[in-house]
């Protein structure tokens, strides 16, 4: 029977106000909803409390840990904003996602607090407005001790003002074009409406379990998994943080039948030993993006469990989902007017022909970006960025900035992304912030900043370095310089590293990093690599690029 699409996210969390199904776990405990809409009405009564004029916004700095869902719950009741902030990020990058949004409350913990340690965080969010979930809610001043402060514990009624479906719920931080971090609008319209597409459209179950293994900051998880748990009244179970070798441990505590991931999460868990009762568990479904076809294949056999691919984003003004005729590699057909269109003209691009062995023939015509002509979908906007969100949303159409072809069939497959910017680990990435990290090396000239193929799912990140004149490249006084960069992103450190006599350069002296990302690793050029994370970089041989080669064509196709 189809779930009836309530109005806004409170109605579903009041809905669950006296119902005593397990509604959240973690590790060793668990909640019903019944305290679940409990501890988020104690949780509003705080930020009530606290609020000041302005944005009614309060930031989360958290991994997944129960308070996250709290204070999820707690904004949706007082319709307050919840601000998803990435801990990943460092330096005046993470200051900036919390400034830009107009936090006027922090709720972060030990680990969080000193990652804001020095930074400058904006008039509206002083020290006394950061509370720390593992001192009872402190004021914190960074330094000078906590200022303990209690919680009223009977749940709040006194809501001054129902929410609408209008108001605005989250803000969902993504990468674009620009370089800089964009932070999606969701009303609580949009997130009822899309979890109660979820429901019927999946076929999800009150019985259901949702493993939580990817960060709540994410729209995958918010979308695919929270906001359907409450719809029905499931129940989440959530990581702390993403674990391949804790995941099927924790699937098997939990009694999980359903989990959502992002691209290499798969990989990862793929790379854990095989054992012959990896099969024996409760999973009946996975949804995410971008894992490679041979990924899926592997982790369907080996874990007894159906992945469903969709492609998709925070911002919603796409949506395109795999069939049971998808071919492998496909993103899938998509409903509406959504067509591949030739940025320059304006005009839709030819379909894309296929040889026998699945290669396009006509690629320079038949790629395009992917737009929705029919408007703009669910997008609700970019907060506070004009700019950006005309980029994405003129001339009456949506553009997705991502690059595709149609085959003659109707199908969608991906080719990458328009504009100077990496999807890395599931994650979207500008190139500008990390080269303005690199280029404070003292023997670096240049640098520009691209991604290349990860063979198993996305990109990876490559640096191409114009050295200044008498120095060369120390790949141990490189590495130990990275590590010195308070504000380089964790995800953000070069795979591979290519010194290059002379960046390429246009006819107006800009440097084009089409060149560079064409050949990869494959030039005439030394290229230093990190062949695991955890080491130093080294010479890339020809060894290992007919290594890379290989991965990449087993995995990609290509």
């Amino acid at each position: 029977m189809p779930v009836e699409a309530p109005t806004t996210m409170a109605d579903l969390l009041i809905a669950r106000a006296d119902d005593d199904h397990v509604g959240l776990r973690f590790e060793d405990r668990s909640w019903t909803w019944r305290e679940v809409v409990a501890e988020s009405a104690d949780r509003a009564s705080l930020a009530l409390d606290l609020r000041r004029p302005g944005p009614f916004h309060v930031g989360i700095l958290l991994e997944n840990v129960p308070e996250y869902v709290f204070w999820l719950g707690a904004m949706a009741l007082v319709g307050g904003v919840a601000v998803g902030i990435n801990p990943t990020r460092r330096g005046s990058e993470l200051a900036r996602d919390i400034k830009v949004t107009d936090c006027q409350l922090l709720v972060t913990d030990g680990g969080g607090l000193a990652l804001l340690d020095g930074l400058q965080l904006g008039a509206r969010l002083e020290d006394e407005r950061i509370l720390r979930i593992d001192q009872e809610y402190g004021a914190c001043d960074r330094g000078n001790g906590p200022e303990h402060r209690s919680m009223r514990r009977e749940p709040r009624s006194l809501i001054p003002r129902a929410p609408t479906a209008d108001d605005l719920f989250l803000l969902l931080f993504t990468s674009g074009t620009t370089g800089d971090p964009k932070a999606v609008r969701c009303t609580q319209g949009r997130l009822a409406s899309i979890a109660a597409r979820c429901v019927e459209f999946y076929g999800f179950r009150r019985d259901d379990v949702f493993y939580c293994p990817m960060p709540l900051f994410h729209g995958n998880a918010l979308m695919v998994l929270w906001g359907p748990s409450v719809t029905l009244g499931a129940t989440v179970a959530l990581a702390r943080r993403f674990s391949a070798t804790g995941f099927l441990p924790d699937v098997r505590r939990h009694g999980a039948t359903v989990f959502t991931y992002v691209g290499k999460a798969l990989s990862y868990v793929l790379a854990t030993g095989e054992r012959e009762d990896d099969a024996d568990n409760s999973l009946r479904r996975g949804f995410g993006t971008e894992a490679s076809e041979r990924d899926r294949q592997d982790f369907e056999r080996r874990f007894g469990c159906e992945l469903v691919e969709g492609y998709g984003s925070s911002e919603g003004g796409v949506a395109i989902n795999r069939g049971t005729d998808t071919p492998a590699g496909a993103l899938g057909r998509a409903m509406g007017d959504i067509a591949v269109v030739n940025p320059e003209t304006g005009r839709e691009c030819p379909r894309g022909l296929l040889d026998g062995a699945g290669r396009l023939l006509n690629p320079e015509a038949a790629i395009g970006e992917i737009v929705n002509r029919s408007g703009r979908g669910s997008f609700e906007g970019y907060y506070g960025n004009p700019d950006a969100e005309a980029e994405r949303f003129h001339d009456g159409w949506y553009w997705t900035g991502d690059l595709a072809y149609r085959d003659t069939d109707g199908f969608f497959w991906f080719v990458g992304r328009r504009g100077d910017w990496m999807r890395v680990d599931s994650e979207n990435m500008a190139a500008g912030p990390i080269e303005r990290v690199l280029v404070r090396h003292p023997d670096v000239e240049a640098v520009a900043v691209y991604g290349v193929a990860d063979s198993r799912s996305g990109e990876q990140v490559m640096a191409a370095l114009e050295l200044r004149h008498g120095t060369s490249f120390d790949p141990l006084a490189f590495s130990e310089f990275l590590a010195e960069q308070e504000d380089l992103g964790t995800k953000w450190a070069p795979r591979f590293v290519r010194i290059v006599g002379r960046l390429p350069l246009t006819a107006t002296n800009k440097v084009t990093k089409t060149p560079l990302r064409q050949e990869g690793w494959t030039c005439t050029d030394a290229v230093y690599w990190l062949p695991r994370r955890s080491g130093g970089y080294r010479r890339l041989t020809e060894e290992d690029r007919r290594a890379l080669d290989d991965e990449l064509l087993v995995h990609r196709g290509s």
